[in-house]
């Protein structure tokens, strides 16, 4: 079952690649509960509404949802704790730095899993603008656009 779960992404937040333009991307490990790791596995988590905090030393998922885990009852976590990253300490520092920096923050991209843990992908982000996103938005259509015409043509050649 480890097996076929590795390298899988079983969380992700697609609204951070919309609303951010992402530059670091760094992989970290994170501390969970045991029903945690269980939801986690059974694609009970959500990204869409989290963030990291820095506090000074470390780092913290914050408003990241993992479902309870229904066998584990009494034992069961809370949906919204805030959670402990796992970085080195270099890495903490350079992130720190960087948030200091006007218009910068660290989201989470995603969960997956790694050699059987459970990692998140984090990434420094500066916010985009409106128009920003528009842009975005516009290049993404003409790219598929063209795409589509390009493969009318090869089919039509054939």
């Amino acid at each position: 079952m480890a097996e076929k779960d590795e390298g899988k992404t079983l969380a992700s937040n697609k609204k951070a690649t919309h609303d951010y333009f992402i530059e670091d991307k760094y992989e970290a490990g994170i501390v969970l509960r045991g029903s945690e790791i269980k939801s986690i596995r059974a694609n009970k988590a959500q990204l869409r509404e989290s963030y990291v905090r820095h506090d000074g030393r470390e780092l913290w998922l914050i408003n990241a949802h993992i479902s309870t885990y229904d066998p584990a009852s009494r034992q069961n976590h809370d949906p919204l704790r805030p959670r402990k990253l796992l970085l080195h300490r270099k890495e903490i520092v350079k992130m720190h730095e960087k948030i200091k920096l006007k218009g910068y923050t660290i989201v989470a991209l995603d969960i997956h899993l790694a050699k059987g843990r459970a990692k998140v992908t984090i990434a420094l982000a500066k916010g985009k603008k409106q128009y920003d996103k528009r842009q975005t938005i516009a290049k993404r259509d003409s790219q598929r656009d063209m795409a589509s015409v390009i493969g009318r043509r090869l089919k039509g050649n054939e």
